[in-house]
């Protein structure tokens, strides 16, 4: 196998849906919506399929969305005491 051949390999798969297109890395525009709020995203990373056209988001940019969409992000929690050390059980005098 050559250098070029191993580089395509690494860099596509086929298609899960069609089994024949290739997945593509591509920057699109993702659509999700928040409470009643459309959000936008553009320049998003996403495998699609050059034949059927399947979109499958990168994970990892899904996941840091989530978290950047997250209500609770950025918002300090409550302040809890932690636990001391447990008491040692001394033998009495």
């Amino acid at each position: 196998m050559s250098d070029q051949e191993n580089d395509l390999s690494e860099n596509y798969s086929v298609c899960p849906e069609c089994k024949t297109g290739v997945m593509h890395l591509e920057y699109i525009t993702y659509f999700t919506r928040l409470d009643q709020e459309l959000i936008t995203v553009p320049n998003f990373p996403a495998w699609v399929c050059d034949m059927c056209g399947l979109r499958e988001y990168d994970t990892r940019a899904v996941s840091w969305l989530n978290t950047l969409l997250n209500p609770a992000t950025g918002k300090k929690r409550p302040y809890q005491r932690k636990a001391g050390p447990a008491p040692i059980d001394r033998p009495q005098p």
